[in-house]
């Protein structure tokens, strides 16, 4: 194993033995020897490789029961595999569940030194680090109460403190980040940046495919305990999407080859379609090379034509801020479907969602019973008052009944999510870049951070 990998991960797998009655355990223990077998197997993990390297944050995502805590559990140590080989180059400081590490008899001080013990780390050098930990916590005069009066809230603040204030190596995060408020997450969120930034490999688990996309550059997909996709985080949380679709759609396995999807023929586009139609449509010389962009689809339909122009439609990649793009999608229909929605998220250079709409959101006019064999056009133009950086775009085309689309008003946002069927995204569809506007002297900056809000600012003076 070699420095660049802090993690090493080898055909891992974990079964259990799950027993009817609890003196077919007794029975098993006494007799297996004979040949006989009171108990049947259950693998929670089947044959999972994967490697991490240093300084990179690695996402495990899955639905409730497909083995991430496990894992998790066993690169910590604190569960034995059936079969396979994990490695670690450094050390390791795990925050699995909450409770884990600590004595709840104990108070929120003498844990903080017994985390430090169990770590290798001196009392001396606990004592150099407990006025930063307690810090982060900010839990007052609990630190010295029994952390089992601890609040839910309380416990993690502490917790989290603690694992990440001592100098790991390697950090394993099991849906720690969910609890507390808004602005302790904030707090974890830039710890972790450091921490990184540091050179600290961090796995997290995380059911918030918003972290998952922000903070990982690659994701494991598990299923049933089996690897369905490793790789690019945005595109792993797309076969995530697909496969909770699936199971709301009441079907209990995915189809073979998840994702997979044959290359896309290139399509000769018409120029002569735009006065035809009426709708704008750019030069085929204008459009992305998309043949072997990696698709994830259930099969429904395909995207095959991706553009991106400026306000004269010409192809352009570099903005000013401020400036108006223009984004041209295409998709072929391989099966008929009701309403078609379509739209566009688009990420900065840390994987940041800076701007996420689709023609639902927007309220645009669609057509209705798309036949198979159809393909169908979007033109979606945004004005990019955003800061000026390198960006990516996905493009994305999903469908919902009619039914629905025309009672859409009567249902809350969660169940119109759970109405939507995606058919087919582009996790990397493309990329520009936004510099600062040019006016011939000095421009005041539009606005700080990530995007150009709409409002007003007034002043009174008395």
């Amino acid at each position: 194993m070699n420095g660049n990998v802090a993690v090493s991960v080898r055909h891992l797998s974990k079964c259990y033995v799950l027993y009817e009655k609890p003196q077919d355990r007794l029975k098993h223990s006494l007799f297996r020897h004979l040949g006989k077998k009171y108990g049947r197997e259950f693998w929670a993990l089947k044959d999972i490789s994967f490697d991490v390297h240093p300084g990179e944050t690695f996402g495990i995502i899955g639905r409730n029961g497909s083995g991430k805590s496990t894992l998790l559990q066993m690169i910590a140590g604190t569960l034995m595999p059936t079969t396979g080989e994990i490695r670690v180059n450094g050390r390791v400081a795990a925050l699995l569940e909450l409770g884990s590490g600590f004595n709840p008899e104990f108070s929120g001080r003498e844990n903080i030194f017994m985390n430090g013990a169990v770590m290798g780390i001196s009392k001396k050098a606990m004592e150099e680090r407990f006025d930063e930990i307690v810090s982060f916590a900010d839990i007052g005069q609990f630190i010295d109460q029994p952390v089992k009066f601890y609040s839910s809230g309380m416990f993690i603040r502490l917790a989290f403190a603690v694992t990440t204030g001592l100098d790991a190596d390697i950090l394993l995060i099991d849906e720690a980040l969910a609890v507390g408020d808004v602005f302790f997450r904030q707090k974890c969120y830039q710890r972790l940046e450091k921490l990184r930034e540091r050179g600290v490999s961090i796995l997290l688990v995380s059911h918030s495919m918003g972290d998952i996309e922000q903070f990982c550059r690659r994701a494991l997909l598990l299923n049933h305990g089996e690897a369905l996709f490793q790789g690019d985080a945005s595109e792993a949380v797309k076969h995530y999407y697909l496969l909770e679709q699936n199971y709301l759609l009441g079907q209990k396995h995915f189809p073979q080859g998840l994702g997979e999807y044959p290359e896309v023929q290139k399509y000769q586009l018409d120029p002569k379609e735009n006065s035809e139609t009426g709708f704008f449509w750019p030069n085929a010389e204008y459009f992305l090379k998309i043949e072997k962009n990696r698709q994830v689809s259930n099969g429904w339909a395909r995207c095959t034509a991706i553009a991106l122009c400026n306000e004269r439609g010409l192809a352009c990649h570099v903005f000013r801020q401020g400036e108006r793009a223009f984004f041209y999608i295409e998709y072929e229909i391989l099966r008929e479907i009701d309403v078609p929605i379509g739209g566009i998220v688009i990420q900065n250079d840390k994987g940041i969602i800076v701007h996420g709409k689709n023609t639902l959101q927007y309220g645009s006019l669609v057509p209705t019973m798309i036949p198979k064999g159809a393909r169908i056009r979007f033109q979606q133009m945004i004005d990019l008052q955003i800061a000026p950086g390198e960006y990516t775009f996905e493009v994305g085309l999903a469908t919902m009944s009619i039914y629905d689309y025309k009672n859409i008003e009567i249902y809350s946002h969660q169940e119109i999510d759970s109405k939507i069927v995606r058919l087919c995204h582009l996790p990397a569809a493309g990329q520009f870049a936004v510099t600062y506007q040019e006016t011939g002297k000095r421009t005041p900056l539009m606005h700080h951070g990530v995007a150009n809000l709409p409002g007003s600012c007034e002043v009174f003076v008395y």
